[in-house]
């Protein structure tokens, strides 16, 4: 691990969430408050600001209580290791999540039934709204055990995008700013998903999840794999990703990503 590389992670992390948010310091803090899109956000230490104190981690929750948002802060151990001990005496539970970057010569070639999401093609609607309830499904059963979460709780949970949000999301696809890809089963549909993001030659690997019942079959790392090759051929110079935990961590090592730090991840207990 090199300071560069931590540099290029932490101008990545203050980059991806600009477009679309309003930004507010609290000290050594930022607040990303979310703008023209479902999803909220979180607070995270200023770009080459000063470390933060207490009295920040203090008012960005006020703030955040203030706004009926989430009380999520984000940041890298190794960058930030002064925030740990403040987060978790202001009574914050922090997950550890392994941060993972890719060695490209190390990388899996097994893609299995993984295919990238054509924002062009006459199924992307449809192919964006079975993401988002893979998603859903997976991540409501956390881990990497088979379980009963299958195919009808998938299609129970789907949703298609409405008409702004599949709009924005077809514009990010097709401006190369964030990838989507998808693993099918005969006869069954989508059973795996993800997504990258990426800012400048830097992308990192989001959100992959299988449901359930599709787990222990490969569809996650190829999902992965695919993500990541998909990234390496657009020019990105560096990929990473975090895992909830070190049994999806190892998953994603057999991929070809190497363990280089700890992402925390700070949400109230």
């Amino acid at each position: 691990m090199t300071d560069d590389l931590l540099n290029r992670l932490e101008r990545f992390y203050d980059a991806v969430p600009r477009d679309r948010t309003a930004v507010e310091r609290h000290g050594g803090l930022e607040l990303f408050l979310r703008q023209n899109t479902p999803y909220p956000f979180y607070a995270r230490p200023v770009l080459g600001g000063p470390a933060p104190t207490a009295a920040d981690v203090a008012a960005v929750r006020a703030r955040q209580r203030e706004l009926d948002v989430p009380e999520s802060f984000e940041w890298v151990h190794e960058t930030t290791p002064g925030l740990l001990p403040l987060a978790e005496a202001a009574g914050l539970s922090v997950l550890r999540a392994p941060l993972l970057v890719l060695d490209p010569a190390r990388l899996s070639a097994d893609t299995g039934p993984a295919r990238i999401v054509d924002a062009d093609a006459p199924e992307a609607a449809a192919d964006l709204a079975a993401i988002s309830a893979v998603a859903h499904i997976g991540f409501g059963s956390p881990g990497t055990a088979v379980g009963d979460g299958g195919t009808a709780e998938r299609d129970a949970a789907l949703n298609v995008p409405d008409g702004e949000e599949l709009a924005r999301q077809l514009a990010d696809i097709r401006r190369g700013v964030r990838a989507r890809a998808v693993a099918e089963l005969p006869g069954q549909g989508a059973a795996a998903s993800g997504l990258y993001q990426r800012a400048g030659d830097v992308a990192e690997i989001v959100g992959v999840a299988t449901l359930p019942s599709a787990r222990r079959r490969g569809l996650g790392g190829a999902v992965t794999a695919l993500l990541a090759r998909h990234a390496l051929d657009q020019g990105t110079g560096l990929v990473f990703l975090s895992a909830a935990s070190a049994d999806v961590a190892r998953v994603y090592e057999r991929q070809g990503f190497v363990r280089v730090a700890t992402a925390c991840i700070a949400d109230p207990a």
